[in-house]
């Protein structure tokens, strides 16, 4: 009887201490795939970086610093199950510090181009930087991609909010404007992108992410054999200096016409230079609408690209030249990636017909971006 008591003790008390290991294990669980993870990545300006990792349901993750905003990596899987890359980043910061083109990064206070670099409100005539020629590019010599952004990881989603203030004057802008950009990686495999930003004095906005894709995750392939789908019967036609000259020309039976799916490489030789063109958005709403879809054979993915923006810039990685090499060694050359920046249409200040670009105070700028990732 004694035997029979010992040994059923021992059988609850070896109970209890699986259900404790249980249990601790189940903790440590939790916490290695909490949905936002994050580790010093460096400083900048005397301000610490950090690169932020948000994971979903699916095991897919991307990786997001708060200097510039950056998306540094998108792993997903192909059609055979294997994840790689989807976006051109590095793994350390050194690689932005060199100041690669825009590589992921939030582009502002104006993204795109202005034209001469200056832009009138009212009677008052504003001189940017002449960042790109003669044209303004990208917010200037420090745009938004350069700075340090506070940072808010969610405690219960895979999301990541991102401040920044943007003083009066700053890179020749008026106004103080106060932005927010919120990441959600979705369970869906979407990347979510919602700004916000106010301002106390009258100031054009257009804001942008500038990640750059390429679905085959391997920059030893071209973007020439994806097919591309964008929603648009208009774009904007281009100057030498890659200006709208303020004409909306139709697409149809020409390079620009993406209305059906077209390999990238297909009708390129066509536009010199490659592609840089902003794309009308044919909206129907002012609500979050697929404008366009991306898909590549080799490994199976496809992205779509949904917005509220009035605007695509189709950029083919014309300047990508072999000077830059990833993480891996391996050279970035000409259309190794390719960009859809959603946005308002390029020189929107100078050019009265577009839609404006102008936040007043006591108004609120919002837009949202998807971008959704999937197998064919």
């Amino acid at each position: 009887m004694k035997t029979t008591k010992l040994l059923a003790f021992l059988v609850a008390a070896n109970s209890l201490l699986i259900a404790c290991n249980s249990s601790s294990s189940s903790s440590t669980a939790d916490t290695s795939t909490k949905a936002v993870t994050s580790m010093h990545w460096g400083n900048v300006d005397g301000k610490d970086v950090k690169l932020y990792t948000l994971t979903n349901k699916n095991g897919v993750e991307i990786k997001i610093s708060n200097y510039g905003g950056i998306v540094t990596s998108w792993m997903t899987p192909d059609k055979n199950g294997k994840k790689s890359n989807v976006v051109l980043g590095f793994d350390s910061l050194s690689g932005y510090l060199a100041k690669p083109p825009y590589f992921g990064a939030i582009i502002g206070r104006y993204g795109n181009r202005i034209g001469n670099a200056t832009f009138k409100i009212d009677t008052t005539t504003y001189q940017l930087a002449a960042n790109d020629g003669k044209q303004h590019l990208h917010g200037g010599n420090k745009g938004y991609d350069k700075v340090v952004w506070e940072a808010q990881p969610s405690d219960s989603t895979a999301s990541l909010m991102l401040t920044y203030l943007s003083k009066d004057g700053e890179e020749g802008y008026p106004g103080n404007l106060s932005i927010t950009v919120v990441y959600t990686l979705t369970d869906a495999d979407e990347l979510l992108m919602e700004y916000s930003a106010e301002t106390d004095k009258t100031t054009p906005v257009n804001l942008t992410n500038h990640s750059y894709f390429n679905l085959t995750g391997d920059v030893a392939n071209t973007i020439l054999g994806h097919q591309l789908q964008v929603h648009a019967d208009k774009y904007t036609p281009v100057d030498a200096g890659l200006i709208p000259t303020g004409e909306l020309k139709a697409v149809k039976d020409g390079p620009f016409d993406f209305l059906q799916p077209h390999h990238i490489g297909e009708r390129i030789a066509q536009v010199p230079g490659g592609y840089d063109h902003n794309f009308v958005l044919n909206r129907t709403t002012a609500n979050l609408e697929l404008v366009a879809t991306l898909s590549d054979s080799i490994s199976g993915r496809k992205l779509e690209v949904y917005t509220t923006e009035p605007g695509l810039q189709f950029y083919s990685g014309n300047f990508l030249d072999g000077s830059i090499k990833n993480s891996s060694g391996k050279p970035i050359q000409q259309y190794a990636a390719l960009c859809l920046e959603t946005q308002h249409f390029p020189d929107s200040p100078n050019k009265p017909a577009f839609p404006s670009t102008l936040l007043k105070p006591g108004e609120k700028y919002t837009t949202v971006t998807k971008y959704k990732v999937s197998l064919q």
